[in-house]
């Protein structure tokens, strides 16, 4: 058994979509002859907390350790859940926060994170380093580790660094500083592993002294077993029921798509009377009000955040799943795990989505409506095209083979074929 050290700031009982990509490669790394031991964050105000996201974790094949650090998540006081801030305040804080701390706001628990993995790498025998960015700090700080222990070093990029869709940069000077961070890091460690080809050639595009071989694109997947356990529940059978499932902020907006439906509900009532939307996860202030204003509160519902097994559940019952996300900077590299998840249910989905990574793995799925996600009348004719389908039993089915590809324990057994390599040539 090869053992492997994952550092990795968001990891359960943290909530939220950045957790799920860690935990999974996690949990089925010992199924092929590697045993991780986690390197996470402990329970500081984070916006949601799922515990039951722990039960994936078997104690006996996978070691947890926590270290507290002194970024400012671990610096509020009140521990758990706090509340997500309005897209202003969100935006006031990207400010500041990129403009004080470089290369972001969790650099300080990066250092103790780090200090912590030295420890360790001296106590005991490690195969390879393996740290999930963002948090791109502990990305860069773990760099080191090669140059002092000798260590391959690893890293998995879910979202671009330089150049990240949603990152604010100050000035001109830190946006230069960023990108110098991450082409010292890049020149330094072993492998780069990213979840889509935008990225990738996005990467290559900054830094051209990269190889092909230096860059392995591991997608997003679904986990079977969630899809399986979480089974579905009672419904009402007269709806058409189109759920969305994630956190709204920045370019991630159903503004559109409501929008559209009123107008549907003005000129095609009968159909309208048909359809009901389910929001699950963290509800904005600013989407109760839109829902309100146009008086769509007997179309719309809202979970709330709910664990993940219960949206899974919501999503396996649900007829349509609905992805939505406006232009943002590299929008093009942008890949929503929750498309993979969808992708499990083998639901349809709708995808208001512009040329990119996501909507490429929808045109692959097979099962998919494609609109432009700011075209609110071509959203009204995609609406009334989905319904019709629905209501004729013709909604279109999942390339199957697909499917299958994206399942997290083949794209493990792919991650730890790569380690294999990594630690044979040195």
């Amino acid at each position: 058994m090869f053992k492997v050290l994952v550092i990795a700031y968001y990891f359960p009982p943290k909530g939220l979509s950045g957790v799920q990509r860690t935990l999974k490669f996690v949990k089925y790394m010992p199924k092929f002859e590697w045993q991780p031991t986690v390197l996470t964050s402990d329970d500081n105000a984070y916006f949601a907390y799922d515990h039951s996201l722990m039960n994936d974790i078997d104690p006996e094949q996978v070691r947890v350790v926590r270290v507290a650090g002194n970024e400012i998540n671990s610096k509020i006081p009140k521990k758990g859940n706090i509340s997500f801030p309005s897209e202003f305040l969100r935006k006031v804080f990207s400010f500041f926060s990129m403009f004080f701390y470089l290369p972001d706001n969790k650099k300080g628990w990066s250092k103790v994170a780090i200090d912590e993995a030295r420890k360790l790498l001296r106590e005991e025998h490690f195969d390879l380093v393996f740290v999930s960015g963002p948090p791109f700090s502990s990305v860069m700080m773990a760099a080191e580790l090669k140059k002092e222990f000798g260590i391959p070093v690893t890293a998995d990029y879910r979202d671009l660094w330089y150049g990240a869709q949603f990152v604010i940069y100050p000035t001109p000077f830190h946006k230069s500083m960023v990108k110098s961070m991450e082409y010292r890091t890049i020149k330094t460690i072993d492998k780069l592993f990213v979840t889509n080809r935008q990225i990738k050639e996005k990467i290559m595009e900054y830094y051209p002294f990269i190889e092909h071989r230096d860059v392995i694109i591991i997608p997003h997947g679904y986990d079977p077993d969630d899809i399986q356990k979480a089974g579905t529940e009672h419904r009402p059978a007269d709806k058409m029921i189109i759920t969305f499932s994630g956190l709204f902020y920045a370019s991630v907006t159903p503004k559109y798509i409501l929008n559209a439906f009123y107008s549907l509900l003005r000129t095609h009532p009968h159909i309208a009377a048909n359809i009901q939307f389910q929001f699950i996860g963290i509800w904005r202030k600013s989407i109760n009000k839109q829902v309100k204003k146009l008086k769509l509160e007997a179309y719309v519902t809202q979970t709330g955040y709910i664990t993940h097994l219960e949206a899974v559940r919501k999503l396996n019952s649900s007829d349509i799943l609905l992805m939505t996300i406006n232009k943002a900077r590299n929008y093009d590299t942008i890949s929503a795990g929750k498309i993979f998840e969808y992708i499990g249910t083998r639901k349809p989905i709708i995808g208001l989505v512009y040329k990119g990574a996501i909507q490429n793995a929808l045109q692959e799925y097979g099962a998919s409506y494609i609109a432009d996600p700011a075209d609110e009348n071509q959203i009204k004719e995609l609406l009334i095209k989905v319904y019709t389908d629905y209501a004729n039993n013709r909604l279109p089915k999942p390339n199957e083979e697909v499917v299958e590809k994206y399942r997290r324990d083949n794209i493990t057994e792919t991650l730890t074929k790569e380690f294999q390599f990594i630690v044979s040539v040195r």
